[in-house]
């Protein structure tokens, strides 16, 4: 009886986390602080500010400030034609304090940080000596369709980390929930961040099983349908980071479209473990 007791008390520690990381991505053009976070969530500041430094080696400030500041750096990337003082705005900086808050988080002006984003290759940041070449925008179209998707209610188990772990995570992932695997499954990934702009090791990345709402498991949520673009991919699982930084570098910018919420989906239709490949489905929401 004990250990249950442990084991509930821990499920509701990390249910808190992963609803403040949420709550916190969902309002970064808003004026965020330990205060209205721990008021959102109606618990004391204190013990809030401690466990979610515990949870995630970051302090509730930190974190807040990292991830309006990587989020500017992606909307540079999306929105090529938007000025960097109404950017700076959107996150509640000033065109002075934006400018000196970007360098000191990414050592580079946000000026000199939109001229340097790749638009042919790059290196990956997680494997420097690998070179990565992109596509063109023409045949990123050529495999992207606009699709409706309905809500998908899911387990998840949340993970902050470097993005090559993923594969590894997957397996361990699949190991553990196998019981709830039928052949109705969808295996869908939701990621926050741009690896290419955030920390390796502080990536955020939601893996994922459909299940019904009557599974009996806490670590579960809904995750909202809408209008999507959708990319289709069939390849190796080592090629997926190029694609993505691809379609987000080279074609997004160039489409017409807007993201309308932080974080993108990987749905996947195939996982074949021996030859490190997959088929899966890239979301990105758009209006």
């Amino acid at each position: 009886m004990m250990l249950l007791s442990i084991r509930e008390w821990y499920m509701d520690r990390k249910k808190l986390i992963n609803q403040s990381i949420d709550y916190i991505m969902k309002h970064l053009d808003e004026n965020l602080s330990l205060d209205t976070v721990a008021a959102h969530f109606f618990i004391s500041k204190y013990h809030f500010s401690r466990i979610f430094k515990e949870e995630t080696g970051e302090s509730v400030y930190a974190f807040i400030k990292r991830c309006k500041i990587d989020q500017s750096a992606i909307d540079m990337k999306l929105n090529p034609a938007k000025a960097i003082t109404d950017i700076g705005l959107d996150y509640g900086y000033s065109a002075s304090n934006y400018s000196s808050v970007f360098r000191q988080h990414h050592d580079t002006p946000p000026s000199m940080f939109r001229q340097s984003i790749p638009t042919r290759s790059m290196s990956l940041p997680f494997s420097s000596e690998r070179i990565v070449h992109f596509k063109t925008a023409e045949e990123y179209t050529a495999q992207i369709e606009v699709q409706k998707q309905e809500d998908l209610f899911v387990l998840y188990e949340r993970f902050i980390g470097t993005y090559a772990d993923l594969e590894k995570n997957w397996y361990q992932f699949l190991d553990k929930y196998k019981d709830f695997l039928n052949e109705k499954t969808l295996l869908v990934e939701r990621f926050f961040n741009d690896p290419a702009i955030t920390s390796p090791l502080q990536c955020i990345c939601d893996i994922c099983m459909t299940v019904e709402p009557d599974c009996g498991l806490s670590n579960v949520m809904r995750i909202s349908g809408g209008q999507w673009i959708v990319y289709h991919f069939d390849g190796k699982i080592k090629d997926i980071f190029e694609t993505l930084e691809g379609i987000f570098s080279v074609w997004f910018p160039q489409s017409g479209y807007k993201m309308t919420r932080r974080y993108g989906l990987n749905i996947y239709r195939r996982f074949d473990r021996d030859n490190h490949s997959v088929i899966m489905d890239l979301y990105i929401p758009i209006s």
